[in-house]
């Protein structure tokens, strides 16, 4: 008689929820038996994502099975990492906190944000609970090594730091990418699933896809025209297209221009800077930036989009600002095709702090702080730097910062130096390594979820819901549980209120606020909260629901006091003149013989370190290269796959050698995220493709004067080859991932 197996014998079920993993929010259809997960698919009637998803879904599987994923508190001690209790480990965390700042100062102690955190519902909800108990000045995130310029210009123009208008996608005919690689990062302040079928779309209703970038990127090569330009040049550029808006009058601000003081206050400013003048500097003939502006200008629909390139640049904020000014002469803000804003259901806008500058500065070098936060370059010099104000102890929840900021081995030093740090991780990597106490969250696909900031930058309105796919077990905690128990516990003296307080939160959890924010936002009850959207609609709709596409919003949606685009000509020119020393100065810095620009990169298959250790994502030949032009491998004698060592003025790698055509001369390319190859740490995978840190090169002085921004393009570098005999030994290191590297 035939036996089966528990396993066997349960019914396979389907689950439907978003990807969590990046900002895309693709729809996943899961399949399960029992605890198995037997598939993971896109959602074909996801009204966003249209059945599409990429190879990063797979890995929800990866991480929920993860053997290398923590499922319980552990501590660091003497003779290794030994599991704790929940209870012994949030009291010894909260008790060595209120010891450093009792005896350092409430600036003592420091926190780090990981990307990861955007994309959790609950630690967006409740974790400034704990950041608001520990009072520190001294609180960074990955907001500064990335999209920080985006928020200064909205903070500036629009009045919130959060109001980020998006590319209308699905609306435009003229589609020009600057600095960005949406095929590989799925959209970036763009939410956007399947872009490559909707780039394609573009391009059927006889459209144009533009792309300017010092790469022939994956989203170049399906692009009706590729630039390249020189890392670190795209102001110039945008100044010389602004200028030719208004030599050939092309301006047309259309409706804007009524509540939009100053508008034409670019026109003199950028007189000086003729496409001519900055060609030789960005490498884009003067002929093809006025034809750029020309195809721009009599597109029936057009949008210009600048990302991560544009960014992290030294001068990033400047370059955004002049992307969000070009839109505005050229009619295509607020209007349909072009840059728009977003209605999404949970609006977090009005409960979210509009922004600040400059109300808080580093203790060592005094650059200045946004919205309550420090840059991220500043990092460990604040915690190396003797004196009061040092950081003495740090929280990092879901972050790597040794492997994303710059300077990563001067971090990795620094923290080595710390008297305490708890992290809020499931894995122990790079970074928390040298804490203390690592306290587990549950993974992805134990916890309920809603795009609580992606909502917010998708290039349509849709709202979706999903519940936990699996239950977890009796004793793990949720992010928000673990803030919301570290803050209470941090209170020395709590009060009957706080006491109230804490327990309602905790027994409410973030579904009760999102249901607020649901029935309070647009398409809730207005007056009438039992009616209109609401958590529960959610919930009978696992798909999600569309809300339609992006509608105008200006000027009644603005922030400003006036509820005008405020142009901020005090703030953004000075940086012009910055920019025109840099270049054009006699007293401007030379390039050294031999120096090449240094650029990071993006894959499909990988967006923070975290994904290093699916199987699934790094299996295949190794994508941390350097990839170099062949003219520049052959002016060093240097063939394919060759290892070489790429210098900088803060350290070196070694790295194999990929020599292609498809980025410029005098520029090379190494990828973000890798370097898993230093002790301590606690994932089997990723340090078997260990490859190495861009942020090894990477320099923390070499940042965005104007916001603090990490300038992580266009550093300057070196390159040489590697002798035969150690270039043998390198080789075999990188193939097996088995070196270690233990910072001191």
């Amino acid at each position: 008689m035939a036996t089966h197996s528990p396993q066997s014998e349960a019914s396979i079920n389907t689950h439907y929820r978003t990807c969590s993993l990046c900002e895309a929010m693709c729809g996943v259809e899961i399949k399960t038996q029992g605890q198995k997960i037997i598939s993971i698919k896109g959602d074909k009637d996801d009204p966003f994502s249209r059945g599409h998803i990429c190879p990063k879904a797979t890995a929800l599987q990866d991480l929920h099975e993860d053997p290398d994923r923590l499922r319980a508190p552990i501590e660091r001690t003497a003779t290794g990492w030994h599991e704790i209790s929940w209870e012994e480990a949030l009291s010894k965390t909260a008790a060595a906190l209120k010891k450093v700042q009792k005896t350092h100062g409430r600036d003592a102690v420091g926190a780090y944000l990981g990307n990861p955190n955007v994309h959790n519902m609950g630690s967006m909800l409740f974790g400034k609970y704990l950041l608001q108990t520990l009072r520190t000045k001294n609180k960074f995130s990955a907001t500064s090594v990335d999209q920080l310029p985006h928020h200064i210009v909205a903070y500036q123009m629009f009045g919130h730091q959060l109001m980020l208008p998006v590319p209308d996608i699905d609306r435009t005919d003229h589609f020009m990418i600057i600095g960005g690689n949406p095929i590989a990062s799925n959209g970036s302040i763009m939410s956007v699933p399947d872009i490559r079928n909707r780039l394609k779309d573009i391009q059927k209703r006889s459209g144009k896809v533009i792309v300017i970038d010092p790469r022939r990127s994956e989203t170049a090569e399906l692009a009706n025209e590729h630039h390249f330009i020189r890392p670190g040049t795209d102001a110039l550029l945008m100044l010389a297209m602004i200028n030719t808006v208004f030599a050939e009058k092309l301006c047309a601000p259309g409706k804007i221009k009524s509540f939009t003081d100053n508008l034409y206050a670019l026109q003199q400013i950028s007189a000086p800077y003729s496409a001519e003048k900055v060609a030789p500097l960005t490498g884009i003939p003067a002929e093809s930036t006025r034809a750029l502006v020309r195809d721009f200008c009599h597109a029936k629909a057009a949008v210009c989009y600048g990302r991560m390139g544009c960014s992290v640049q030294q001068f990033g904020t400047l370059t955004q600002y002049l992307i969000m000014v070009f839109n505005m002469l050229t009619g295509r803000l607020d209007s349909a095709g072009g840059m728009m804003f977003t209605h999404p259901a949970a609006d977090i806008l009005p409960q979210s702090g509009k922004g600040h500058i400059g109300k808080i500065k580093s203790r060592v070098r005094g650059l200045a702080g946004f919205g309550g936060e420090l840059p991220s370059a500043v990092l460990a010099e604040e915690i190396l730097t003797p004196g009061e104000g040092q950081i003495k102890a740090m929280l990092i929840a879901a972050g790597n910062p040794v492997l994303s900021t710059p300077n990563g081995a001067q971090l990795d030093k620094a923290f080595s130096q710390l008297d305490f740090m708890v992290a809020v991780d499931f894995y122990r990597n790079e970074s928390n390594r040298h804490a203390n106490i690592i306290l587990p969250p549950v993974g992805p696909l134990e916890r309920d979820h809603y795009d609580i900031v992606f909502h917010t930058l998708a290039v349509r309105n849709t709202a979706k819901y999903s519940t936990p796919l699996f239950v977890p077990e009796a004793s793990a905690k949720h992010d928000w549980q673990i803030f919301l128990e570290l803050a209470h516990r941090l209170k020395s003296k709590p009060t009957i209120k706080q006491i109230l307080s804490h327990k309602a939160m905790m027994a409410l959890g973030p579904q009760s606020i999102l249901d607020l924010l649901l029935r309070t936002g647009p398409y809730g009850g207005k007056w009438n909260l039992l009616k209109g959207l609401s958590l529960k609609k959610l919930k009978d709709n696992p798909h999600g629901i569309d809300l339609g596409p992006l509608r105008e919003s200006l000027p009644k949606g603005l922030y400003t006091r006036d509820k005008k685009i405020n142009m901020a000509l005090d703030f953004f020119s000075a940086d012009i003149a910055r920019l025109n020393t840099t270049f054009f100065a006699s007293t401007s810095e030379k390039t050294e013989p031999g120096t090449l620009l240094l650029i990071g990169r993006r894959h499909v298959r990988s967006n923070n370190s975290w994904l290093h250790n699916s199987h699934r994502l790094v299996k295949g030949k190794s994508r941390c290269t350097v990839m170099m032009h062949p003219q520049d491998a052959e002016a060093r004698g240097i063939v394919n796959e060759q290892m070489v060592r790429v210098t900088s003025r803060v350290g070196a790698v070694e790295i194999a050698a990929e020599i292609t055509d498809e980025i410029m001369p005098g520029v090379i390319s190494i990828p973000h995220g890798w370097g898993h190859n230093r002790q301590g740490t606690g994932w089997k995978i990723a340090e078997q493709h260990a490859g190495v840190s861009v942020n090894d090169l990477t320099d923390e002085l070499f940042i965005d004067e104007l916001s603090g921004n990490a300038a992580l393009n266009g550093v300057p570098v070196t390159l040489v080859p590697i002798s035969a005999k150690a270039n043998n030994a390198a080789a075999m290191r990188t193939k097996k991932g088995t070196k270690k590297v233990q910072t001191a």
